[in-house]
């Protein structure tokens, strides 16, 4: 009798669809997964919210959702997960439902490896052991002490150390989480997964000719870092540049920049944008001669800087923003300290009309590192494991 083709399960905390940073990744990922074989990719059914086109087209996922519940059951699975010392915010998105559906997808006489993506899913698959394998979308511990949403860091500290020792092994995003999950677990198995895009099916544009130059930052504005980010560039770097350089427009779009930046959509500043949700991102790189990231805290590699990288633009960063990726300071993207840095680095940017071999080495930096095809190279050896 042949033996059956062994299938990945993936287990997702939402239904896996496009529209944030975290669904890039996890968009990413189950790409890379289904080229190395079946994957299974379990969800919560919450509402309507249903898995997007994209999900459904990709050849060798198969979608499974799970019905949570509200009520005792539920009360009951949150009160065992924080007893096991898991904080309070992860908790609350562990349904028993879920839990119950991954149990038996895992049992399945064709299972392979099992992935759970991010914490609340390794919370959720605290029973499988080092069956699993964790999809971190950042080191949770550096994060959180960052943006203050998760209560006592020492608590955070503690399940991270232990959900790091418990799994498999864990997927990290960048060195820097490389790093900071080895200083945490020294013992811990860990792979470098860095967030990546679809870099093979872009095809970047030159940078739009003459006038005083466009700026883009493009970001999930429900991330606090991206708040602070687009901040810091309106209020800081914006009047140092716009000073330097007249009719700069800063060009901020996403979901709600309006609002999660206190701005009016129907009358934003002069000399900025708020375009909103795009759903074709190409003509907002294409008309850009330069790609902010000006992070201040937050962790991982950014992937709209990795998507700025693999549409040939010329990407200012800060030290933070800059901190996960792979590439050179100087070849691939420029890296500027503080607001008048910044300002003067994107005011040169806009001066020259872009930096066109930084651009082509950015493109080549995004194909080699952060493409799905390297991904799928860097899972190899994982997929091929018993």
């Amino acid at each position: 009798m042949p033996v059956p083709e062994r299938r990945t399960l993936f287990v997702t905390e939402d239904a896996p669809r496009l529209g944030s940073g975290r669904a890039l990744r996890v968009h990413g990922v189950v790409r890379a997964l289904a080229q190395l074989g079946p994957v299974d990719v379990l969800y919560p059914q919450r509402g309507v919210l249903e898995p997007g086109e994209e999900y459904r087209a990709m050849t060798g996922v198969t979608l499974h959702a799970a019905a949570p519940s509200r009520g005792a059951r539920r009360a009951l699975a949150y009160a065992a997960t924080r007893a096991r010392g898991v904080p309070d915010g992860f908790a609350r998105g562990v349904s028993p439902e879920l839990v119950r559906a991954a149990r038996r997808l895992a049992a399945t006489p064709d299972r392979g490896h099992v992935v759970a993506d991010g914490p609340v899913c390794a919370a959720a698959l605290h029973g499988l052991g080092a069956r699993v394998t964790y999809n971190a979308h950042n080191l949770e511990s550096q994060l959180r002490a960052d943006i203050g949403d998760m209560g006592s860091p020492a608590l955070l500290r503690r399940f991270e150390r232990r959900l790091l020792a418990r799994v498999g092994e864990s997927w990290m995003v960048s060195e820097a989480d490389m790093a900071g999950a080895r200083e945490l677990c020294p013992g811990a198995t860990l792979r470098l997964v860095p967030n990546v895009v679809d870099a093979e099916a872009i095809s970047p544009a030159p940078p739009p000719a003459g006038g005083p130059g466009r700026v883009l930052l493009l970001a999930d504005w429900t991330y606090p870092p991206n708040v602070e980010a687009g901040r810091f560039l309106l209020q800081e770097i914006a009047p140092l540049l716009r000073a330097a350089r007249p009719g700069t427009v800063l060009v901020l779009a996403g979901r709600d920049a309006a609002g999660a930046l206190g701005l009016d959509a129907t009358a934003p500043p002069p000399g900025v944008e708020l375009p909103g949700f795009v759903p074709d991102i190409g003509p907002l790189y294409a008309t850009s001669t330069c790609v902010a990231v000006p992070l201040l805290t937050g962790g991982g590699s950014p992937l709209k800087f990795v998507e700025a990288l693999a549409h040939g633009r010329t990407v200012v960063a800060t030290p933070r923003g800059a901190a996960g990726l792979r590439g050179t300071p100087g070849v691939h993207y420029r890296v500027a300290d503080g607001a008048a840095a910044f300002a003067a680095a994107v005011g040169e940017v806009l001066a020259a009309g872009g930096d066109p071999a930084m651009a082509t080495a950015a493109r080549e930096l995004a194909l080699a590192e952060y493409s799905i095809t390297s991904v799928v190279e860097r899972l190899r050896p994982w997929a091929t494991s018993s």
